[in-house]
């Protein structure tokens, strides 16, 4: 049977937002574990700390291997690929017994992680094209929302004593199944055409495949992204410990501070959408970021538990929409090599999710976590003056990323 030509991008985006979902449930199985396997390995802040910039580097090393391959085979190979590595390697973590054990299991799971991390968002911005209008936060929506059933079910069975290795081997099959059940209805739209494949490797080390690019906005991108994830990364690796140690709580209260930034986020993100269209990416990412500050500030300040959980919240509504603007920007930037842009662009982004919560963990083992915690407000920042890099590339930035001149209204669109 002829599947009629509006049904493809249709299954490709609810094939691309399985995976998204797919990635943030993965995620959340070592997130929200933190604590647990902080103390089952005795491992102190420092190095937590050293440990999760291990991740982060590894995750970098992957974005930049993947970028390449996305140019020359499409994304769908390297996305059924990575999420199946994903999937395989997940149980690490919580099978490590001490330090080294802890620090090769993050090696493997921040690779595959940034893997995917690369593929899945070359397949959003291919999906996104076919529909010609903003959807890219849906796409992150639905990864926190597998982020925010990860954290419940982490919740649920750390609160039954249900056991931690068991709990993490069902969701590693659960991966295998799912990656299975997709893989076929991924888009192949940014695949390479047909002919001699480009010699990609000497693109890599002479840089040529930077003509073309407006590379001083890649730059920017790349800055914007490293200060964003740095705060996003901070709720990821601390918002569950910095319950549990600044309040004395129970780690089960700890993992519901890390779901409480993961709801707002997703339900902000399924909705943020027709608000890029309607105000603009720019203006959606300067107040987010505002409001972003506002919630970590409320977090830090919080003298009691709930109030505490509720400024985790405001930060999750605040950062919700600010990734996908970037990503998106990035993945159009250029009419080819968009799987290096992107891997450029996000593996900054990873730079900043390495070298963030390494502070924070440096920073609150000298003093506290919630002085700690200040690194992302400071983050934040970035996303505020340099706002303006994410309008169209059809439209002309200034040094500092702001609008030389706008569309009427100010409004920004996806353009073709």
């Amino acid at each position: 049977m002829q599947v009629h030509p509006a049904t493809e991008p249709r299954r490709s985006r609810r094939a691309v937002a399985t995976i998204f979902a797919l990635n943030g449930f993965l995620a959340a199985m070592w997130v929200a574990h933190i604590p647990v396997i902080s103390g089952r390995t005795d491992v102190g802040h420092d190095e937590l700390g050293g440990l999760l910039l291990l991740l982060g580097g590894s995750a970098f090393v992957g974005m930049q291997l993947c970028g390449p391959l996305i140019d020359r085979w499409g994304s769908r190979p390297l996305t059924v690929f990575a999420a199946s590595l994903l999937s395989a390697v997940i149980i690490t973590p919580v099978l490590a017994v001490d330090t080294l054990t802890l620090g090769a299991a993050l090696a493997a799971f921040g690779f595959a992680n940034g893997c995917l991390d690369v593929s899945m968002n070359a397949q959003a911005v291919a999906v996104e094209r076919a529909y010609r209008r903003p959807i890219m936060s849906s796409f992150h929506g639905f990864f926190s929302a597998g982020s925010l059933v990860g954290s419940g079910v982490v919740a649920a069975t750390l609160w039954a004593d249900a056991g931690v290795v068991p709990t993490v081997a069902c969701a590693a099959f659960a991966g295998f199944l799912v990656v299975a059940a997709v893989a076929r209805q991924l888009t192949g739209d940014d695949k390479a055409p047909a002919g001699p494949a480009p010699d990609t490797s000497s693109d890599i080390g002479a840089g040529s495949w930077w003509h073309g690019i407006d590379r001083r906005r890649l730059v920017l991108l790349a800055v914007v992204a490293f200060g964003l994830m740095l705060a996003e990364g901070t709720a990821y690796d601390w918002s569950a410990l910095h319950i549990v140690e600044s309040h004395g709580t129970s780690e089960a209260i700890g993992a519901i501070a890390f779901g409480a930034f993961s709801a707002t986020m997703t339900v902000a993100r399924f909705v943020i959408d027709p608000v890029v269209a309607a105000v603009g990416a720019v203006r959606v990412l300067r107040v987010g970021a505002l409001v972003g500050m506002a919630g970590m500030a409320i977090a830090i300040a919080s003298p009691i538990p709930a109030l505490a959980v509720a400024g985790w919240a405001v930060f999750g509504l605040g950062l919700a929409g600010l990734i996908p603007q970037i990503f998106t920007a990035a993945g159009n930037l250029t009419d080819s090599a968009g799987g290096r842009t992107i891997s450029v662009v996000v593996g900054c982004g990873y730079l900043g999710m390495l070298a963030g919560p390494a502070v924070v963990g440096f920073i609150s083992s000298r003093t506290s976590l919630d002085i700690g915690l200040l690194a992302a407000l400071a983050a934040l920042l970035l996303a505020v003056f340099f706002a303006g890099v994410v309008r169209p590339r059809e439209q002309p930035v200034s040094a500092l990323g702001e609008p030389r001149s706008t569309s009427p209204g100010g409004r920004a669109t996806l353009e073709e």
